[in-house]
């Protein structure tokens, strides 16, 4: 009561019947209905565990912190969690430093009802040597500007706090298997908290009597207000608290459709902090993952590309040398064919191929009558590069052009006509008798 006490005398008379007329017409100063909320908006630290709310003109900041401690002799195998406020005289003039007043109290029960009476923080799963050591879990909520309703704000920075919040992983060592081995993020990543709902806090604020009420009040309409109720209920539809402190006495069918409202509004806030929470993970996550840039991925293939371009026309310089120089031996053996005016051949049927295309048939029957051992080398060395020439696709087109078939018979030599060939190269040498 201190607080609206210390907000009320600074409203003249003329400010606080508008307010008052304007809500009997469900009308408020903002321009909002009587059950519509502020707009909502979710930040976030850049570490684990700290949020940043703003409805309206309220503005508040939670922060997590954890430690170990030992657990109460009642519940020695649960961690703890327990709720601190700050009320700077920065956010209102009427907060002192310091001592906390009753409101900042008031505040800090109600908040810490929701999240532990109802459970939605596990803290079985925060014990790591039962009786001995468990996480103490610590929220801070710093009031940043007071523009009306710091409960639900507060209430919401402590939510998105807890959500993002991630607890160092622990270990059980040593030679008796009792010490404790808190590994840092670096070895292993933290754990996050198992919140099993989340408990949204929704304010009504009751004007005439109890006959109208606004949900979300703001600054002013706190100072004129008979009373005010908030409401904790999950996105379930279970009630986790109520809490009506002092003021005008509310009927029964109000609180039920102040239930009904607050059903509504917690499920709209539920969706917004989900969906809040889902994206910072999302960037947390993509924030690890080492990535290179594109510039950077250019100038590391570079050099293996230039070495394969390179490779590349190397081979096809060393492709075109070769097929200059077989067009050079070709030239070379047309012309002393055409001057010997004979073929070179010589050999058995296992280094002759009858089906090669590159022999013409005239050079094979003039090569019969060829004489002496140096010639003999000679039309060797020929049929050598012939046989290279012909492994090349090229080389054998080229063959077949510059040599091509004079016999008058169109007909395809067999290998009996090799055969035959051959014989009558022996008959022609036994006739001869050997002379030159």
């Amino acid at each position: 009561m201190e607080h609206k006490l210390a907000n009320s005398w600074r409203m003249t008379i003329n400010e606080k019947k508008f307010i008052e007329h304007a809500l009997l017409s469900d009308l408020r100063v903002d321009g909002r209905r009587p059950f519509d909320y502020r707009s909502l908006t979710i930040k976030f630290g850049r570490e684990d565990g700290s949020s940043e709310v703003q409805l309206g003109q309220t503005r508040v900041m939670g922060f997590v912190t954890s430690q170990l401690v030992q657990p109460y002799r009642d519940r020695p195998n649960e961690g703890t969690l327990s709720i601190f406020t700050e009320f700077s005289p920065m956010a209102d003039p009427s907060f002192e430093s310091g001592r906390p007043g009753e409101f900042a109290v008031e505040l800090g029960r109600i908040i810490d009802r929701g999240l532990r009476e109802s459970r939605a923080v596990d803290t079985e799963s925060l014990c790591v040597l039962p009786g001995k050591l468990v996480w103490a879990i610590r929220v801070d909520l710093h009031i940043l500007d007071n523009g009306g309703n710091l409960v639900d704000a507060a209430n919401v920075a402590a939510l998105t706090a807890l959500s993002t919040f991630r607890r160092p992983e622990c270990a059980l060592g040593g030679e008796d298997g009792q010490e404790i081995i808190i590994h840092p993020p670096e070895v292993k990543d933290p754990l996050p908290l198992i919140i099993h709902h989340l408990p949204i806090a929704v304010t009504f604020a009751f004007f005439d009597n109890g006959n109208s009420l606004v949900v979300d009040p703001t600054y002013k309409e706190e100072a004129v207000m008979g009373g005010k109720m908030t409401v904790t209920m999950n996105n379930n539809g279970d009630v986790c608290a109520i809490q009506k402190a002092g003021g005008e006495g509310v009927l029964q069918s109000v609180v039920m459709q102040c239930l009904r409202i607050s059903a509504v509004k917690a499920a709209d806030i539920t969706a917004k902090i989900k969906t809040s929470v889902e994206e910072y993970t999302t960037e947390r996550t993509l924030s690890k993952v080492k990535r290179h840039s594109t510039m950077a991925a250019v100038d590391v293939d570079e050099p293996d590309i230039k070495m394969r371009s390179a490779n590349d026309d190397s081979s096809k310089k060393e492709m075109d040398e070769c097929c200059s120089n077989d067009m050079e031996v070709e030239t070379d053996m047309s012309q002393q064919v055409h001057m010997k005016k004979t073929k070179a051949f010589i050999g058995g049927p296992s280094s002759w191929d009858p089906y090669s295309k590159g022999i013409a048939i005239d050079s094979i029957r003039k090569s019969t009558n060829l004489e002496g051992s140096t010639k003999i080398d000679e039309i060797k060395e020929e049929c050598n590069l012939q046989k290279l020439d012909e492994s090349m696709p090229k080389k054998v087109n080229i063959e077949v052009e510059a040599a091509p078939v004079r016999s008058g018979s169109s007909e395809k030599k067999s290998l009996k006509d090799a055969v035959k060939q051959k014989n009558t190269k022996k008959k022609n040498t036994e006739a001869t008798g050997g002379k030159c």
